[in-house]
């Protein structure tokens, strides 16, 4: 046996140990921060080779993994805009210098600039919302991602240009049989207008219907024929559209806008309207912010108008307990943690989004200050080795004194 190789086994106990609480003091130190994840260290011997005659003493080498897939509780604020991952997925956050990171940390606070910023102040990153499509994701980088920016949202007016509008026609009427419904759009200053509609029954199972604006006289914005089919369907409904031309009225525009018809039915019923609607809101201030648990941003407006701004980007990675940690609760790819998928909340793969909540760290203090009292007398114990050591070589080196 080697009286080197004993001291030299000691000291890396001594160093293994040092690590181990190096952890433990960075875990109990961000026990209350937010998104935080518990790094702990993992032991694994060092064997020499060693003789019938001679043992040589190796060591032991540490390993520093992270428990970045651990959930951790949820704690509940009054800030609509502090929001928590329940499940797989990260938020995208972006810093000064345009790099693009990962984190769970979602403790975003509203900027004057519009845009949502955490703690370590990195930028929340996401999608332009439209109500028609999901958002075009590059499911392996970052293109597309933009700023959630709330703007310019001081006081809103939204014209209308899209809605519904399905009724059912009575198919026991005469020919000449006409009947009135209306509604309710907003022109580009937020002002709202009634849109009239005529059903006149022309034929069997054949009506015409007339849209006019207001005013006198008043304007025809369109019209069209709807023919129905034996059970009182529309015949192609696929292609049910109003399309109203665009018309001003004091000062202010009406854009085009274009309904949907394609369920009105003509059975043996009243005249009732079974869907009408359109978008557009009239002027109004912000009152505060929503935000669901798929991610989509919305201004609140004191008129009651929900307004989605954005949605909340995610991402994942097939590894995530071997990503990269850096400073500010941050993370990034590793070539062991695999290729960075984007997503939203809700879809396949992610977890929904809490708004009003942050999620807290998943360190454990009791578990901690057990693992500290076990590394300090691990810790001693080696440094007897080491003294040990150390003091037979002193016996050896005076042997001829």
């Amino acid at each position: 046996m080697s009286l080197y190789g004993t001291m030299r086994t000691g000291v890396s106990g001594m160093n293994a140990q040092a690590n181990r609480l190096g952890t433990v003091a960075d875990n109990i130190a961000n026990s209350s921060t937010v998104g935080y994840k518990k790094a702990s260290v993992q032991f694994s011997s060092m064997i020499l080779p060693s003789t019938a005659g001679a043992y040589n003493s190796g060591g032991v080498e540490t390993d520093v993994r992270y428990s970045i897939s651990a959930q951790g509780t949820f704690s509940y604020t009054t800030s609509t805009t502090d929001l928590a991952i329940n499940g797989d997925g990260f938020f995208i956050v972006s810093g000064e210098d345009g790099v693009e990171y990962l984190t769970r940390a979602g403790s975003f606070v509203l900027q004057d600039d519009g845009t949502l910023k955490n703690t370590a102040g990195y930028t929340l990153m996401g999608y332009e919302y439209d109500s028609t499509a999901d958002p075009t994701i590059v499911v392996n980088g970052f293109d597309g991602l933009e700023p959630v920016d709330l703007s310019g949202s001081g006081i809103s007016a939204v014209a209308s240009d899209t809605g519904t509008l399905n009724v059912n026609l009575p198919n026991g009427e005469a020919v000449g049989f006409t009947q009135k419904t209306s509604l309710k759009v907003f022109d580009s200053q937020g002002s709202s207008r009634l849109i009239e509609f005529t059903y006149e029954k022309t034929a069997d199972n054949m009506w015409t219907v007339t849209a006019t604006g207001p005013g006198t006289p008043a304007t025809v914005l369109a019209t069209t024929t709807m023919e129905f089919d034996v059970d009182g369907n529309l015949i192609d409904p696929a292609s049910g559209e109003l399309t109203l031309d665009t018309f001003t009225i004091d000062g202010a525009e009406v854009p085009q806008i274009t309904l949907q018809v394609g369920d009105t039915t003509q059975l043996a019923s009243g005249f009732s309207v079974e869907e009408g609607e359109v978008n557009g809101n009239a002027a109004s201030k912000v009152k505060g912010y929503e935000i669901d648990d798929t991610g989509v941003v919305s201004i609140a407006y004191e008129n009651g108008d929900l307004v989605p701004k954005f949605r909340v980007a995610l991402a994942s990675v097939q590894s995530p307990d071997n990503l990269n940690p850096v400073a500010g609760n941050l993370y990034t790819q590793s070539n062991d943690s695999g290729v960075i998928v984007m997503g939203y909340a809700g879809s396949s793969g992610f977890g929904s989004i809490l708004s009003g909540a942050l999620e807290d760290s998943n360190v454990d203090v009791a578990e901690e200050l057990t693992a500290m009292i076990e590394s300090q007398r691990n810790y001693t114990a080696n440094s007897k080795v080491f003294q040990t050591g150390s003091e037979l070589m002193d016996v050896l080196v005076n042997l001829k004194r």
